[in-house]
């Protein structure tokens, strides 16, 4: 079904989770698929590591209500990987909703995620929460931005269902990561972004992909939360790039109809994968 504002049509979805309790969220974020089958990053295929997380995805005690795959999804943003993430994804027995990184194509991603798993809804309903989901790619550009029609989307999300949970989701990291190189590539508008926070009681987290590391802190009370790569990982805390030696990985997230939102990062550790260290820039 669909919401109408003044200014803008707002595509929704309603789930109706597995329980009335918690709604279960999987996150992959950054699989940076090429083309071509046998495309690596820094010398690791990410059609291998990703295929490798999606089976740990299938193997979950609990099933997924919905995944939310954030950004960087294809590497070259060509349409063969989008075709291959779309293919891969619809195996699963729950939707996917997407969003775009700097490496995406948001137009190429909207011509090839039309299959009945992997939507392009970004306000997503169900009885007690909302997950709002936010386009922070900037064309050629690898920082990111918030245009103010994705602030007035998030600003009118929260507006409609004051007494839902919120979680906002961006590909972007909104916050400082302490990682010095990636301090210029995050969110550029940070503040406009938390004013509009600011102004709710309901947002219970904000969760982003873009820096390849796990990352949890709560800012102003809200849980603020980073998720790995399904491919290379990158070393949290450095100066200059570096790639970290921690395997692929992706988050489970339990959204309490309470409002609290418990989650886990699992990695592919059973699985051997090459990186090349050597290689100083992706």
């Amino acid at each position: 079904m669909t919401a109408k504002n003044n200014k803008q049509q707002i595509n929704t979805s309603r789930i109706n989770p597995s329980s009335t309790d918690v709604v279960r969220v999987v996150q992959v974020t950054d699989c940076h698929i090429f083309a071509e089958p046998a495309g690596c990053l820094l010398g690791l295929n990410t059609r291998e590591s990703f295929e490798a997380v999606c089976k740990r995805v299938s193997k979950e005690e609990w099933k997924a209500d919905l995944l939310l795959a954030t950004g960087d999804l294809a590497q070259d943003a060509s349409t063969e990987a989008y075709q291959y993430l779309a293919d891969y994804l619809e195996r699963f027995d729950f939707p996917t909703f997407w969003l775009a990184g700097n490496h995406d194509n948001t137009q190429t991603m909207q011509e090839m995620f039309n299959n009945s798993k992997v939507l392009p809804h970004k306000q997503i309903i169900t009885e007690h929460w909302q997950i709002i989901l936010l386009d922070s790619s900037v064309p050629e550009m690898v920082h990111g931005s918030l245009s103010k029609k994705e602030l007035a989307f998030l600003e009118f999300c929260l507006n409609e269902h004051p007494n839902k949970h919120s979680l906002v989701v961006l590909h972007h990291h909104p916050v400082d990561v302490h990682c010095a190189w990636l301090k210029n590539i995050g969110l550029k508008n940070k503040k406009a972004f938390q004013k509009v926070i600011e102004k709710f009681d309901n947002v219970k987290g904000v969760l982003w992909g873009h820096i390849h590391q796990e990352y949890e802190q709560q800012h102003n009370g809200i849980p603020y939360i980073a998720t790995p790569s399904s491919c290379v990982q990158f070393e949290p805390g450095s100066k200059e790039f570096c790639a970290d030696t921690k395997a692929p990985g992706y988050r489970y997230l339990n959204l309490f109809s309470d409002g609290r939102i418990e989650s886990v990062v699992h990695r592919v550790d059973n699985v051997e994968f090459t990186v090349d260290y050597s290689i100083k820039g992706y």
